[in-house]
C-alpha cells in the first residue's frame, strides 16, 4: 500500500487534518455543510448535545446529536474552491490511517447534506421557499482537475454547452446528480425539486452588474431558459456542483438543499433570510432524524 507523504496528506501537530483541524473522532458519519460559519451555531442550537467544537479559519465545526443521531455541522466559506479542501479533508478523515499514512482497505461513506442560501431564477419558484437538488451544474473547473467524466452526464454537458454559447476562456459546465436515496429521502410537498447551479462569483458570473460590464449580458436570459429532458436551471448558489461531484468520486451520499432568499426573475428579497434558513434548518433536522 502507498505511504501518503507529509507534503500530501497535512497533519497538524495534534494528529488533526490541516484545514479543518480536525481528528478521526471528531467527525460523524452524517455532516451538515454550511457556507457562513456563524450558521454553526443556528443548527446546533436544536442539538440535544454537543460533543467538540473545533474552529481554524472559516472552517468551523460541532458534533453532536440530534433525536439519538450523531451530526456534525460544518462550515465550508463560499466558493467551489472551499469545498475541493473540505470534502477532500472529510475523507481523509474518514478513509485514511493518520497513523500508517495509508488508504484503509475498508471504506466508509458519509452522508453529505448542504443547508445553503440561493437566488432562484424561475418565476414560479418563490422566495422563503426549499428547493432540493436532483442536479448540480457546475460553472467552476474543480471537477475538470479529477478524473471525472464518468460520473458527469455528458448529455445534460453538451446541451448546455451550445444552448449558453459560453467565452471559449471560461470552463465548460458540467452536470452531476446528487444522490438518489437523500433526494428521495428529503422530497415531499413542502419543497421543490431542482437543478442548481454553481458559480465561480456572486457578481459577473451569475449576471450582476453594479459598475462593471459583463462579457455576455445575456447569460442569464440563456441560463433561465435551458431545458433539457425536462429539466430547467432553478437557481444560483456556489458550492453544489463540486460537493456532488467529489462525494460521488469518493464514495459519499450527498444532497444539496436550498433556501430560497431572492428570486432574480421577479426581483424579490426575502424580508425574513433568518427565518427562511431556519425553516430549512428545521426541516433538514427533521429528515436526519428518520434515515
Amino acid at each position: 500500500m502507498n505511504h501518503l507523504a507529509a507534503s500530501e496528506l497535512i497533519l497538524n501537530e495534534d494528529g488533526s487534518i490541516y484545514h479543518l483541524n480536525l481528528r478521526p473522532e471528531q467527525i460523524a458519519e452524517t455532516v451538515i455543510l454550511v457556507g457562513d460559519q456563524n450558521r454553526v451555531d443556528k443548527i446546533t442550537q436544536y442539538f440535544d448535545t454537543i460533543e467538540h467544537k473545533v474552529q481554524k479559519r472559516e472552517f468551523h465545526t460541532q458534533t453532536g446529536t440530534y433525536k439519538g443521531k450523531r451530526i456534525s455541522v460544518l462550515s465550508t466559506g463560499i466558493g467551489t474552491d472551499n469545498i475541493d479542501i473540505v470534502l477532500n479533508e472529510l475523507d481523509a478523515l474518514v478513509n485514511i490511517d493518520f497513523e500508517t499514512r495509508q488508504i484503509k482497505e475498508e471504506k466508509t461513506s458519509l452522508n453529505i447534506i448542504r443547508v445553503g442560501t440561493s437566488g432562484s431564477i424561475q418565476e414560479d419558484i418563490p422566495v422563503d421557499s426549499i428547493v432540493i437538488s436532483n442536479l448540480g451544474v457546475g460553472f467552476d473547473t474543480v471537477m475538470h482537475f479529477y478524473q471525472s467524466e464518468e460520473i458527469q452526464l455528458q448529455d445534460f454537458n453538451k446541451a448546455l454547452e451550445e444552448h449558453l454559447q459560453i467565452n471559449p476562456r471560461n470552463s465548460k459546465p458540467y452536470v452531476i446528480e446528487s444522490d438518489a436515496s437523500l433526494a428521495s429521502h428529503f422530497n415531499s410537498s413542502e419543497v421543490y425539486e431542482g437543478f442548481t447551479g454553481s458559480n465561480v462569483g456572486f457578481y459577473a458570473p451569475q449576471g450582476r452588474v453594479l459598475r462593471l460590464p459583463l462579457y455576455d449580458n445575456s447569460m442569464k436570459d440563456k441560463i433561465n431558459s435551458f431545458s433539457f429532458k425536462g429539466k430547467r436551471i432553478t437557481n444560483l448558489e456556489m458550492e453544489t456542483s463540486a460537493i456532488y461531484g467529489l462525494s460521488k468520486l469518493l464514495g459519499h451520499k450527498a444532497l444539496s438543499v436550498n433556501a430560497i432568499i431572492a428570486n432574480r426573475a421577479t426581483g424579490n428579497f426575502t424580508k425574513d433570510g433568518a427565518k427562511a434558513v431556519d425553516n430549512t434548518i428545521k426541516y433538514t433536522l427533521e429528515k436526519i432524524a428518520t434515515f
